[in-house]
């Protein structure tokens, strides 16, 4: 049985979100741990960590992450540089006290315009030392996990994950691939031969070891086209199959895939788009 949950919103507490997982028959969870577009920082009881605790335990929702804030750039060496690391540091110390696995983290831009190897950037030292600093400061058993991103964000293509993570040589930073932004990015998976020549390739470059989990979301955009708008599944231009493909493979199917996507009413993600993803994992 695949591990298919989805983002769900943190309206009313973190117990809300647990029990919207539940209600769509999700098995998963990622959620934030406070506004993502703010800088205020979450606040939690040790009386609300024991409910969290215990209903996760009764509900059987495991994994549980963390998406990080959306103004994150640990490219900055400036103000949002600092508030970045405040963020994270903050975040995955909450993280260790409700036994959330880590926290997906998009690391910002480099701001530049024009399109070199991520060691070439003036800022790649900035970030790896913010990142460092992150780590460092952070509870071990917890999780730096970055995902894939768009045409002028960090992390837009294999070659810089591969230097990112051989640069950094942690085994706390770990890869989280969303669909939608592969197939914006020029990634074909979308055949089991596609797929395979995919997984070989990040194996090879970065290791099928380090990925940690999938943001399951169809497009609502064409293939290369560089644009991030995420579609309910089987609704966009990826399509059904891919995600038959790729719940299917057995080098990635025992990840949690979580979706993010509109919802067939509008309100986020939601049963229907969990149960497609149940009945394409055959």
């Amino acid at each position: 049985m695949r591990n298919i949950g989805a983002h769900a919103s943190i309206t009313g507490g973190y117990i809300t979100a647990l029990k919207h997982i539940t209600r769509i028959g999700g098995s998963c969870l990622q959620m934030f741990s406070t506004s993502p577009r703010s800088w205020r920082l979450a606040e939690i009881s040790d009386d609300e960590v024991e409910e969290f605790t215990t209903l996760r335990q009764d509900l059987a929702i495991d994994p549980v992450y963390f998406h990080a804030s959306y103004l994150i750039n640990l490219a900055d060496d400036g103000r949002i540089g600092n508030a970045s690391k405040r963020s994270l540091v903050h975040e995955l110390h909450i993280a260790e006290r409700l036994g959330v696995r880590g926290s997906v983290v998009h690391l910002g831009s480099f701001k530049d315009k024009h399109d070199i190897p991520i060691q070439e950037y003036s800022r790649y030292d900035v970030l790896l030392a913010n990142i460092r600093e992150v780590l460092e400061k952070t509870p071990k058993t917890t999780m730096l996990i970055i995902e894939n991103a768009g045409v002028r964000k960090i992390g837009k293509n294999l070659e810089e994950f591969e230097a990112l993570m051989g640069d950094l040589a942690n085994d706390r930073v770990r890869v989280c691939l969303d669909t939608c932004h592969l197939h914006a990015t020029g990634y074909r998976i979308d055949t089991k031969k596609n797929l395979d020549v995919f997984l070989k390739l990040f194996d090879e470059r970065i290791g099928l070891d380090k990925l940690e989990l999938w943001h399951a979301n169809d497009s609502r955009d064409p293939f290369e086209s560089f644009r991030d708008r995420h579609d309910n599944i089987g609704e966009g231009e990826i399509g059904l199959e891919t995600f038959r493909y790729l719940l299917n493979d057995a080098r990635v199917s025992a990840l949690p895939f979580v979706i993010e996507t509109p919802g067939f009413d509008g309100m986020g993600p939601d049963k229907k788009n969990v149960d497609i993803l149940k009945a394409l994992a055959t």
